[in-house]
């Protein structure tokens, strides 16, 4: 009986002894290193969801050319874009052949051939439109930046034609083989015949629609993400991060390194982390799918999202995800920051990440709108080209922060050379 006592009592510091040390080593302040890596930050549940890279890669606008100077537009989320779009992400294109924009007649191949010419805004590279189509590996134009993609039919030609212009400006690839007969491309200009007729301008800048066009005005109801969980979210330790008030009523939050500024009127965070330490190489693809995985660890997507970007090729590359309602995008004003998601990376590391609070919730109320178009469209436009020349029109959401939800108005978004919007309602 006494050597069972004994034993017992051994065996009890044995469990006592390895439960103090598991303490020590797993609980203790600064022990964090022992459980995780030094520069993972805390996911934070109860945020937006993730997205994949793939479900933000979508054209702006889809014009269809249907010969004898006939044109019209499907916007994202339209059921013909779907469509058309889901068809030739399922196509190949191979074989490249380089050629100069200047040795080819635009407007005439507009205005005279059937086909399909499918925008992608400030562009994308060619690996990350991999992603969604079928374009084989090819070393001629791999490193490009693809903003238009041109498909199209030509009089006495058996095979369709299919180019990819360069965001450089000067330079146009042309697939030699292509997984689409001339019976396909005419049924796709096909679903535009009974859609909204638009005019092209000038050398194909813009299209304007010739008679009014119909969008829908949304009141949303919405909620907010909280300062603590984007704190939670963004900063290492949030316990040790201190409170600064700013004269013009924002708040910033930081731990001495890395700094989190809200401004609560406008729901609007932007993040900083200047100490981001070098990643080595970087490329735009990895860049986009950096930006990616930081938006899904640090707040998640409110919303449906399509990527753009700028400053390819330089050390601070900023990437844009804009922000859709339906089929439009909603705007981002000085007045009223919404819309987008913005970040900028260097070497592959997040340096800035600006987005706002706000998400949408189930509840909303839609009321049927009519757009201005044809010559009253135009002649608004017209005072416009006195400030600088138009060089894109869309139809957008200009958004409204209101004491019950989030109000989007339906408007002609007008992009001027000089690089400012302007908005008809």
């Amino acid at each position: 009986m006494k050597e069972r006592m004994k034993s017992l009592l051994l065996l009890l510091l044995v469990v006592g002894s390895l439960v103090q040390s598991y303490y020590l080593i797993y609980r203790l302040p600064g022990s964090d290193t022992a459980t995780k890596a030094m520069n993972s930050y805390i996911k934070t549940d109860n945020m937006g969801p993730q997205e994949k890279v793939e479900n933000l890669l979508f054209p702006d606008k889809m014009v269809i050319h249907m010969g004898e100077g006939k044109h019209t537009i499907f916007y994202p989320n339209s059921t013909f874009y779907k469509l058309i779009y889901t068809r030739l992400k399922g196509r190949s294109f191979e074989g490249f052949q380089r050629r100069s924009v200047e040795n080819m007649d635009w407007n005439k191949i507009r205005n005279e051939n059937p086909g399909i010419e499918m925008t992608f805004g400030s562009g994308v590279p060619v690996s990350m439109l991999q992603r969604v189509m079928q374009i084989q590996p090819d070393s001629l134009f791999e490193a490009e930046r693809i903003n238009r993609i041109w498909i199209y039919n030509t009089p006495n030609d058996s095979k369709a034609h299919a180019l990819f212009f360069s965001t450089e400006g000067d330079v146009v690839y042309e697939a030699g083989k292509v997984d689409l007969t001339v019976q396909d491309v005419q049924q796709h200009v096909d679903f535009g015949k009974q859609w909204t007729p638009y005019a092209m301008q000038g050398d194909g800048a813009y299209y304007l629609p010739e008679k009014p066009v119909d969008m829908v005005e949304a009141d949303l109801e919405i909620g907010s993400y909280t300062v603590a969980q984007m704190q939670q979210s963004l900063f290492f330790d949030p316990g040790i991060t201190r409170y600064i008030q700013e004269k013009d009523g924002s708040e910033i939050y930081t731990d001495t390194k890395r700094s989190l500024q809200v401004r609560q009127e406008q729901k609007w965070m932007s993040y900083t982390d200047p100490a981001a330490p070098p990643a080595g190489e970087s490329s735009d693809s990895k860049d986009i799918l950096a930006a990616v995985d930081f938006v899904n660890e640090h707040g998640g997507w409110n919303g449906v999202y399509r990527l753009d970007m700028s400053g390819a090729g330089t050390e601070q590359r900023q990437i844009i995800f804009q922000q859709y309602y339906g089929s439009y995008p909603i705007l981002d004003t000085m007045s009223f920051h919404y819309g987008t998601m913005k970040l900028e990376l260097q070497q592959g590391n997040v340096t800035t990440y600006e987005r706002s609070l706000i998400y949408t919730k189930t509840g909303q109320k839609k009321t049927m709108k009519k757009l201005p178009g044809g010559e009253e469209l135009k002649a608004q436009l017209m005072a416009f080209e006195k400030e600088s020349p138009v060089v894109d029109l869309y139809p957008a959401y200009l958004p409204e922060l209101e004491t019950k939800g989030l109000k989007l108005t339906p408007v002609w978004a007008v992009k001027l050379a000089n690089g400012q919007i302007r908005t008809i309602s």
